[in-house]
């Protein structure tokens, strides 16, 4: 298993690419019919003849897709205690059916204390052409090197 990130090995500037994940329009429909049935993101129909041309996603599930190439980029190693919430959330262009979306997480700010620290993110996801379709500003809380789970189903240590 590689080793667990804790706050003592973050520093601010550091970067990290995220994955990639492409969003079909059965996906974006179905997401949208259950946590956000607007209709321009449930209608393709309806939707074609509305403002945006076609379906959109929900920013909430553009936020969705973030927190999913976060963890399976970064968080899945880190030693990761909670999230403390968004400072700043942007939904800032259109995700469309077909579109694939990767991003950026940068270390802004590291704030450890005797167990854990605070550690701020800047957050940004872009679609295929390099259009920026989501910002945000993130605080969580990690785990300082011998406090805490070391991973997944690990017992605490001393």
């Amino acid at each position: 298993m590689d080793t667990i990130v804790t706050v003592d090995d973050l520093t601010p500037g550091d970067r990290l690419e995220l994955g990639r994940l492409t969003l079909t329009e059965e996906e974006i429909v179905g997401f949208a019919e259950q946590w956000d049935p607007q209709w321009f993101h449930t209608d393709p129909e309806a939707a074609a003849g509305g403002h945006h041309g076609g379906v959109i996603a929900s920013g909430i599930h553009t936020l969705a897709v973030l927190q999913r190439l976060c963890v399976e980029s970064a968080y899945s190693r880190w030693a990761v205690i909670a999230g403390r919430g968004f400072d700043r959330l942007r939904f800032t262009t259109p995700v469309r059916p077909g579109d694939t979306l990767t991003g950026s997480m940068y270390v802004t700010e590291v704030s450890p204390d005797e167990s854990r620290g605070r550690v701020t993110l800047e957050l940004e996801m872009r679609n295929q052409d390099g259009a920026v379709v989501l910002t945000a500003t993130m605080t969580v809380f990690l785990w300082r090197r011998g406090h805490g789970p070391t991973g997944p189903g690990s017992e605490e240590s001393a």
